[in-house]
């Protein structure tokens, strides 16, 4: 797995193959209570007990979209490790749900980078294609799929200023 500094990889630490472990997120009932109040999803597969027991999963499964979403926030959110570089998420391809999340199940996302690209709008940007996998405790695949990201080869200016900026004035 990667090594990383402190303050995340720069595009010249980036190569195809490299390849990241997120750090753990175990799926509460919170979880999906709290998702379904801010979708609207409250599909009984997810809220209810006793339509979820006598389903095909024999309990409440996550919303696919709460597991995507936590999914993105494990990689390049917490690990930080191209805070360095990254730009803005571009989009995800070919993304597939395979398997249950439970209530209780802890996630880890692998992600490899499988393709790393310059931008043909700007030179000093590229596009890296990462391969996906979100896993379970037991390192079932539940999720996979390909997000891309934009990504700068220079040093980001955002990044330099939020390091050197003061803190605000408590008053």
């Amino acid at each position: 797995m990667a090594n990383e500094r402190a303050a995340g990889l720069r595009f010249a630490d980036l190569h195809v193959g490299m390849a990241f472990r997120s750090p753990g997120r175990t799926i509460t009932d919170a979880d999906l209570v709290s998702f379904a109040g801010l979708t609207g999803d409250y599909s009984e597969l997810h809220t209810s007990d006793v339509y979820a027991k006598n389903s095909q999963f024999g309990r409440r499964v996550a919303h696919g979209m709460l597991g995507l979403a936590y999914a993105h926030g494990l990689m390049w959110a917490r690990t930080g490790e191209l805070r360095e570089t990254a730009i803005a998420f571009l989009g995800i391809g070919d993304w597939r749900f395979v398997g249950p999340i439970f209530v209780g199940d802890t996630i880890f996302v692998n992600y490899t980078i499988g393709e790393l690209r310059d931008s043909k709008s700007n030179p000093s940007q590229a596009i890296a294609t990462f391969d996906v996998e979100v896993v379970n405790q037991d390192d079932k695949v539940v999720q996979r799929g390909r997000k891309a990201l934009l990504v700068s080869k220079v040093p980001l200016a955002a990044v330099a200023a939020s390091r050197t900026s003061a803190p605000p004035a408590r008053g």
